[in-house]
């Protein structure tokens, strides 16, 4: 029986029925990451001795006959942007190094409720600002299919743990496509839920409007299984959604015909041809699911990516204006007063990618320039919202690339960020809407590379996405 290639539900099966201990379990993913990640560079800190206790703890509770939680039997990990009491939270920065939280995110809450265990925390780009994991302070992190190639960021660690069986479920951050990018690079299932359906409390704030964590998993049905335990309303956050958490696992169930676009403007300037050969085939495979395919315009979303690099980049200004050096984090030694020392914690804190945010937002926000910059962005984004409004009148959800390219060498575009920034191109506008999305592995370019395929959907409808979600893995796994 190999441990790390079973599914959420399959661990959580082989546990209740007593084929499978959970601190056997655990113990077989701790022998596996330390064998793979040598090379990978997925995590940052790995709980080895606490999860092995917690995993004691419940295999003793199950044998009391006491019940156990949905997770049970299930290890997860989580990006070090999520706060943990037990384990530090860097954010992938210096600024951090070492920074253990007073308290645990409501995700880490439901988490261990449920009885899952979680094996330690994940690589990411600096405070989440970087689609590559090559931002962070700490390690590069490498893609599983190709170690030359980056696994996409921010959520890269998440993605690349996965991938590499590491882990079954990880969480990550989705800013403006960090959870979906990254599963399309590494082959993986990831979800960036409605805005307010996952709590953000304990999220390390990068652009609080835009911000939130979602699952990543192999399989739509993991992913599925999973929602109800992360979704709902959160009184310590005040964008929490109030919304009714549904049943996910009956969305094979769902038997309405659905009805998708297909912008065409996505599949001209700057995608790949494998990329857009996948997407096309994609559609004709869920054109013979019976599934009805419009190909339609959508212009505003042109629009997005500038709009997206100045609302997040000015909200990250006020976000990390928190880090100065005195209440927590990084601090310089030597004497100095104190507009030095907030100059010092923060040039030597933070790099390179994150201070050119925090300068870029600044600006956008200085008088003179709030007008022509902000509030025009902020103009920019309710258009958006409003076109995809209407199209959701009419669509049950919109099929776009995740990614113009598949996963890139390292270092390749480290000194073009403009060319990076492009890579998020299909992304962001779902973050700007608010909307939820899903990037699914639809196959692969001549070199084995993954490529994904997005949808997204209309506001709280993760389960069509999931449906959508389903058809493609079967038609992959039918070719494979």
């Amino acid at each position: 029986m190999n441990i790390v290639s079973m599914s959420i539900l399959e661990l959580h099966e082989a546990f209740m029925k007593r084929q499978l201990t959970f601190e056997e379990i655990i113990e077989a993913y701790l022998r596996h990451i330390k064998q793979q990640d040598k090379t990978i560079g997925a995590y940052l800190h790995v709980a080895s001795e606490e999860a092995l206790e917690k995993a004691k703890a419940i295999d003793e509770k199950f044998r009391k006959g006491l019940p156990v939680g949905k997770l049970a039997g299930v290890p997860v990990a989580i990006k070090d942007n999520i706060v943990t009491k037990s384990m530090p939270t860097t954010c992938g920065s210096k600024m951090l190094e070492n920074y253990k939280s007073p308290f645990d995110a409501t995700v880490v809450e439901k988490i261990e409720a449920a009885d899952g265990v979680i094996l330690g925390k994940l690589n990411m780009d600096e405070f989440a600002m970087g689609s590559t994991t090559e931002n962070s302070y700490y390690q590069a992190t490498k893609n599983p299919h190709n170690l030359k190639k980056v696994p996409g960021g921010s959520s890269g660690g998440s993605a690349a743990a996965v991938a590499s069986y590491q882990a079954p479920l990880t969480l990550g951050s989705d800013t403006g496509g960090s959870i979906r990018q990254p599963a399309s690079f590494c082959g993986v299932l990831g979800l960036k839920p409605t805005y307010g359906r996952i709590s953000r409390y304990g999220l390390i704030a990068f652009a609080s409007s835009l911000d939130q964590i979602g699952p990543i998993t192999r399989t739509t049905e993991d992913m599925a299984y999973v929602l109800d335990i992360l979704f709902g309303h959160d009184e310590r956050d005040a964008t929490s959604s109030k919304n009714t958490v549904e049943d996910y696992s009956t969305f094979k169930e769902q038997q309405t015909p659905l009805k998708i676009a297909l912008p065409k403007n996505y599949l001209e300037k700057g995608v790949s041809d494998a990329v857009k050969k996948q997407v096309l085939r994609t559609a004709e495979q869920l054109k013979a699911s019976g599934v009805e395919i419009d190909y339609i315009d959508l212009k505003s979303v042109q629009y997005g990516l500038p709009a997206y690099y100045i609302i997040s980049s000015a909200e990250a200004s006020s976000n990390l204006a928190r880090f100065d050096g005195i209440q927590y984090g990084f601090r310089p030694e030597g004497d100095f007063d104190l507009d030095d020392l907030y100059k010092e914690a923060r040039s030597q804190g933070f790099g390179k990618e994150v201070k050119k945010r925090i300068l870029l937002g600044t600006y956008a926000l200085s008088s003179g320039y709030y007008d022509a910059y902000y509030k025009k962005a902020q103009q920019v984004r309710s258009m958006i919202k409003s076109d995809f409004d209407q199209l959701f009148e009419k669509y049950d959800a919109i099929l776009t690339p995740t990614a113009p390219t598949v996963a890139y060498d390292i270092g390749l575009k480290t000194e073009d960020p403009i060319e990076m920034y492009m890579g998020d191109i299909y992304t962001v506008p779902v973050n700007i809407a608010g909307l939820p999305a899903i990037s699914v592995n639809a196959g692969y370019d001549d070199d084995m590379m993954p490529i994904g395929v997005q949808f997204i959907g209309k506001a709280f409808d993760e389960k069509t996405l999931l449906k959508l979600s389903y058809i493609v893995e079967r038609g992959v796994k039918d070719v494979e």
